[in-house]
């Protein structure tokens, strides 16, 4: 049985369709992220899984209970959905201490006193703030308030948890430290968790599946793996980082392997191979995909590649440094070329260097599906 079902889910405000027949199942112990840029319908999605928003289409489903189906006139109260949720804000209360917070849940469902102080001492263990029990919570860093804010939504045992950019308020350092440890306390307990994030590293960092939403519709749902190295789209593609996206015209086509088609393909001063999907015909047009960490930088004006690699001159226009990578801005005949490179490697703006693109760093999309996401890094 799975722990959640959204069936063709819509939801419209007047004339303004939110969510456009939404569909995802999330199995029992797994998390699932809900990625998109600011009115992609992701945040809606999760208020009306949790019943703070009526969905106008569709049913959802938590295990095996229908929780919303207006067609049947069926909608359970949030409060009767054994749901936990973790807002963007935490929605801590200044005037409770940690453990009048975190007992909250259990104190409004009428469980006996004894129970809540077992039950809400176990929850704050969970997080390591068991020391914090009587602390007021204005006394709180955000880090101990995202912390207690989980204790509370996992205190009465959700059957599932919602969690709408619970990183967000936190600084650079703090966000990564708190999503690693969500992240091991949710598979240590397999709590089933749906995440809702615009932030494109959270989602590969945090997920089992990602789901990429735009205008209220799924573009792909998979691992985070499949969507950063296999998009579907040029709008998938485009949303994570400064990809290059390089037109061509197919060549010739070959199966590759089981999953695979090798493509040879030429462009406006270059050619070579990609990766693909699936089989295109001689003439077609195609979009190569390649990661800036996936071209490589080789000495001198050009580059003498194996059969198959994509090579390119060019002139550095822009460096940035990152630490331990560089991010340049390469000028080759026709385009731009975005290019990660470690930091150590001496480049500078002005330099001619040679670019190579091996066949396992690329993948083929078509032209036609899809524009950039509203949003997109690129």
């Amino acid at each position: 049985m799975q722990a959640l079902v959204i069936e063709d889910v819509s939801c419209a405000f007047g004339e303004v369709v939110a969510v456009d027949r939404f569909s995802l199942a999330v199995e029992p112990g797994e998390f699932v992220t809900l990625l998109g840029p600011s009115g992609c319908g992701k945040t809606t999605t999760l208020r009306m899984v949790a019943g703070l928003e009526r969905n106008t289409g569709g049913r959802i489903l938590i295990g095996d209970v229908v929780a919303s189906d207006p067609a049947a006139h069926v909608f359970v109260p949030p409060d009767r959905r054994r749901l936990g949720v973790v807002f963007q804000s935490y929605a801590i209360w200044p005037h409770m201490t940690v453990f009048e917070n975190v007992a909250y849940p259990l104190r409004v469902r009428r469980r006996p006193a004894a129970e809540i102080r077992e039950r809400v001492k176990a929850a704050l263990r969970l997080v390591e703030m068991e020391a914090f029990t009587d602390r007021p919570s204005p006394a709180l860093s955000g880090g101990q308030q995202q912390r207690v804010a989980i204790a509370r939504a996992l205190v009465f045992a959700p059957q599932v948890l919602l969690l709408d950019e619970p990183l967000s308020n936190l600084d650079a350092r703090l966000r990564s430290q708190m999503g690693d440890e969500f992240r091991a306390l949710q598979r240590r307990l397999a709590i089933t968790s749906l995440y809702v994030t615009h932030d494109q590293e959270e989602a590969m960092a945090l997920s089992d599946r990602v789901v990429v939403m735009d205008r209220g519709h799924a573009l792909q749902v998979g691992s985070p793996e499949a969507i950063y190295r296999r998009p579907a789209s040029r709008g998938v593609a485009a949303f994570f980082g400064a990809p290059n996206l390089l037109d061509g015209r197919v060549a010739a086509c070959r199966r590759h392997d089981e999953s695979e088609f090798r493509l040879t393909v030429a462009g406006a001063g270059w050619h070579g191979e990609c990766r693909a999907a699936e089989p295109y015909g001689n003439d077609e047009p195609v979009i190569v995909l390649a990661r800036p960490e996936n071209v490589a930088v080789a000495a001198g004006a050009s580059a003498c590649a194996d059969t198959g690699t994509i090579t390119f001159a060019g002139e550095v226009t822009e460096r940035i440094f990152r630490g331990a990578r560089l991010s340049l801005k390469v000028a080759t005949p026709g385009r731009i070329v975005n290019v990660d490179a470690s930091a150590s490697c001496g480049i500078a703006v002005g330099d001619r260097i040679a670019l190579a693109i091996a066949p396992a760093g690329t993948w083929a999309i078509r032209p036609d599906t899809g524009q950039e996401l509203p949003g997109s890094l690129n």
